[in-house]
């Protein structure tokens, strides 16, 4: 089986499952959060993520950031940034936001030739903002309700609109593209350790401050969601209209 078939399989499997436990899950009237009606799964879905997170990942992060110096590391981050704003200028049009699909457009040509193919971040210096969107964001500026809740194995949390807006991102990732397929990979992993490798210090205020992780996490995703579909500026959402 060659890697490319493995790891579609391997995505189409979890999120498939994460959609066969949502709808097989019984819910209760009485659910604490109206926007989690499957949190009795997702709190054990959590539980493993965040023991493969502290058994492996994390102790990778951190042998990352002792070892990649500084320069360099914020050097990987530039470049993996420069292509999420490739990603972001087609959702920016698809959203009719044209005004930051262009200055993501300028972002990139500055960044991928003054900045040695976004090795420096050249276009934030001078003033030039992102305006990073994903294909979620899309569908919830096109009205799509944001569904339950949802913990993915392996790459936590996410709800039903979301969960599906995370498989037209990959289709359109620039680091799909790259070939062959174990270098894909290899850069794939990458990217996902330095950006877990970026969170160390905000995950460690988290486990100090929160007293219940799994709602700190859920609380945390959700706000931040609703924030970034209407661009920092939600309308009021009245929960006890939500129950």
């Amino acid at each position: 089986m060659s890697y490319k078939r493995f790891y579609r399989q391997l995505g189409m499997l979890l999120l498939l499952s994460s959609m066969l436990l949502a709808g097989c899950a019984t819910t209760h009237a009485d659910y604490a959060d109206p926007r989690d009606p499957l949190e009795s799964y997702n709190r054990f879905m959590y539980e493993v993520n965040d023991t493969l997170d502290d058994a492996v990942v994390k102790p990778l992060a951190k042998g990352y950031k002792a070892i990649v110096p500084t320069p360099v590391d914020r050097g990987i981050t530039n470049v993996f940034n420069n292509l999420v704003d490739l990603t972001s200028i087609l959702n920016n049009l698809l959203q009719f936001k044209f005004e930051h699909a262009a200055s993501g457009l300028g972002r990139v040509m500055v960044n991928s030739t003054f900045g040695i193919l976004g090795l420096i971040d050249v276009a934030s210096v001078h003033d030039m903002p992102r305006y990073k969107e994903d294909f979620g964001q899309t569908l919830g500026r096109w009205g799509v309700a944001p569904g339950p809740y949802i913990v993915l194995p392996l790459l936590g949390p996410s709800g039903a609109r979301d969960a599906f807006g995370l498989l037209a991102d990959w289709y359109i990732d620039p680091v799909r593209q790259i070939n062959p397929e174990r270098e894909r990979w290899g850069v794939a992993g990458l990217r996902g350790l330095d950006q877990r490798a970026d969170l160390l210090s905000a995950s460690k205020v988290m486990e100090e401050a929160a007293l219940d992780k799994y709602e700190f996490h859920r609380d945390a995703y959700l706000q931040k969601r609703r924030s970034d579909i209407y661009d920092g500026d939600p309308p009021f959402e009245d929960t006890e209209d939500m129950e």
